[in-house]
């Protein structure tokens, strides 16, 4: 099993989190390679890391880590880009053909913030037919920015958790395409490489099961609300079902496990996989107690009343995105 994560020397303790639990939630996979793409981080964490995954391997299996160092994101790219506030290192998503030995045939994308809770054999095993790549439906995508995609009527996929046939990616030439749309958009696009993914590629990305990509999204609302907003057939059982014990849980928004006051269902589970590695106790954010107590009011208030709780987040999502620009190019 290929499993591929990209990180910063700023998101070391989560990355840690997460490896660890896929190591600890797979002991059937006699073989798991880490390709981990770098962003400055020291070699002196990179022999953290690598010591640590070796560390899950036994007799019978081997866990290994393979870095592979990233210049500045510019570099790979002949447009000029945008990402809005996003670190560019999301866009090595769009390049792994270029950047992964051409003798991988199939990879599993993970973002630094999933948490891996059981086997990911059956994921791993997947027919995904002609597709090259698949991936969790997001449901709260606006119907307008759909439209913008050319995707009216059609899913939009989350990228944070990726399958990938590398094979029919190097063959169908699936990273150029996406390139050149996202170079005839400007190098600019609301969600980057997730929104130039889906404009993209379209119909060829295989449907994954939500439990693969589970967000609390599907806590704050209900499936027939979510419906309504993505404007296509949900798995309304399958979502019902992934809320109860799902495979893969990925912390989207602001309400993530390691920051100061937050109250996220899977917390608890997400510090005891932290304790586990070399980075224990590190990568808590503090200065969130009050925002986290206005959260949970919000909540509390639109609980209810879903339109609202929605269309309100919908038009903070930008000013965060902006406020989160400003603060990175400071």
């Amino acid at each position: 099993m290929n499993i591929v994560y990209t990180i910063d020397s700023h998101f070391l303790p989560q990355t840690a989190a997460a490896v660890t639990s896929v190591c600890e939630n797979n002991a059937d996979v006699r073989e798991i390679s880490f390709y981990i793409l770098c962003l400055g981080v020291a070699e002196a964490d990179k022999v953290r890391m690598a010591d640590h995954i070796a560390g899950f391997g036994g007799e019978r299996r081997e866990r290994r880590a393979i870095f592979i160092d990233l210049d500045r994101m510019e570099t790979y790219f002949d447009f000029a880009f945008d990402t809005s506030g996003w670190n560019p290192i999301v866009l090595s998503r769009l390049i792994l053909d270029r950047l992964l030995p051409p003798s991988l045939d199939r990879v599993l994308y993970l973002d630094g913030d999933t948490m891996v809770r059981r086997s990911l054999s059956s994921l791993w095993a997947t027919d995904m037919g002609a597709c090259p790549l698949g991936a969790c439906i997001e449901p709260t995508c606006t119907k307008e920015r759909k439209a913008s995609l050319g995707l009216s009527g059609l899913p939009y996929y989350n990228a944070g958790v990726l399958l990938i046939d590398m094979h029919a990616f190097r063959r169908e030439r699936v990273g150029e395409t996406i390139l050149a749309y996202y170079r005839k958009n400007g190098g600019h696009l609301f969600a980057n490489d997730q929104d130039a993914i889906n404009g993209s590629l379209k119909e060829r990305i295989f449907p994954l099961p939500a439990s693969y990509n589970y967000h609390n999204t599907y806590d704050f609302y209900s499936t027939r609300f979510l419906q309504k907003i993505c404007d296509y057939p949900l798995p309304v059982r399958e979502i019902e079902e992934a809320k109860k014990n799902p495979h893969i849980v990925h912390f989207l928004g602001e309400e993530r496990p390691w920051r100061e006051g937050n109250t996220h269902r899977f917390r608890d589970e997400y510090l005891s996989y932290l304790s586990k590695t070399p980075w224990k106790g590190q990568g808590i954010e503090t200065g969130w107690k009050t925002y986290f107590l206005c959260w949970r009011l919000f909540n509390l208030i639109t609980r209810y009343l879903p339109a609202l709780r929605y269309g309100i987040i919908t038009r903070l999502i930008p000013v965060m995105l902006e406020h989160r620009n400003k603060k990175r190019t400071a």
